[in-house]
């Protein structure tokens, strides 16, 4: 599904390009290199965490992943910030084994900050996942269209401030309930999308993601994976991240660690409606849902 990278000894490589079929969704497998994921697979922990994550990015290679989204600072709800050094020291050891061991998948990684993409993607990332959608820091646009890489912009309506806490479900950010959500978010990340043109990003490198939970009430997310369609007619590839996500756990009454059928109804959900990368945690069961529903959206 993933095409090989131009060979050519005189030039820096372009990335890989992706290849985008209908209702056959890429699968994205996370790599959380931090020690407070919310889902409780923050990688950091592990004593050996550079082995640990290259033995995590090669299962989820077998097991269906399509590009691996690497990410060294926590985006959950109460999550303390990282330096940027931090960060490059969890994440770019990371990168640089999967690349090697790896060299045809795709590697994604998820920062806000233009310094760790810059290193990042001489390390051999591919995709750059910015939450912020390219407003926290404003280098990043130019490093990314400088080095021709793909870039996920991500509609974001957290505030780090407004978190309310649950003891079963987790954190979640308090969301505005005001307006028509799936037109709002269509409508910001078309804004954001044009400042990434403008900025010298080419539109076949610019995917779109909704942001499923950040700053969303549970109807709101709901309303989301149910209006994927909608946001797919502004003409960019749709990413979808519904996985074990804190809405799920209010939906369905269940801690972190009970959501694998509830992403799954996610994930159909979003296949069917057209997503085009699929983000997940549990990559050998979604990337079997994900071929299901295609299938069944095909017919």
């Amino acid at each position: 599904m993933l095409k090989p990278p131009i060979q050519n000894a005189s030039v820096r490589l372009f990335p890989m390009q992706l290849k985008f079929t209908p209702y056959q969704p890429l699968i994205m497998g996370i790599l959380n290199i931090t020690p407070d994921s919310f889902s409780g697979d923050g990688l950091l922990a592990q004593k050996d965490y550079l082995a640990s994550a290259l033995d995590q990015a090669i299962r989820m290679h077998g097991e269906g992943a399509d590009i691996l989204d690497v990410g060294g600072e926590s985006s959950r709800p109460g999550a303390e910030p990282v330096s940027a050094e931090e960060e490059m020291r969890r994440v770019i050891p990371v990168v640089e084994a999967i690349k090697q061991k790896l060299p045809h998948v795709s590697i994604a990684v998820d920062t806000v900050k233009a310094s760790v993409a810059e290193a990042a993607l001489k390390a051999g990332a591919t995709i750059i996942n910015d939450i912020s959608a390219l407003a926290h820091d404003p280098k990043m646009a130019a490093v990314i269209a400088d080095s021709k890489a793909y870039v996920v912009l991500m509609d974001n309506r957290s505030n780090a401030s407004a978190v309310t806490r649950d003891a079963k479900v987790g954190g979640e950010y308090k969301a505005s309930t005001d307006g028509d959500i799936a037109g709002l978010v269509k409508r910001d990340l078309l804004a954001r999308a044009e400042v990434a043109k403008k900025s010298g990003i080419a539109q076949d490198k610019i995917i779109l993601d909704p942001g499923i939970s950040f700053g969303k009430t549970l109807e709101q997310n709901l309303a989301l994976l149910n209006h994927i369609d909608e946001l797919k007619k502004v003409g960019y590839p749709v990413l979808s991240g519904p996985s074990r996500k804190s809405f799920i756990g209010r939906a369905l009454d269940l801690t972190v660690d009970e959501r694998l059928e509830g992403t799954a109804a996610c994930v159909a959900a979003s296949v069917m409606r057209g997503a085009d990368i699929i983000r997940v945690h549990d990559v050998k069961f979604m990337a079997r849902v994900a071929r299901m529903a295609g299938l069944i959206a095909q017919n």
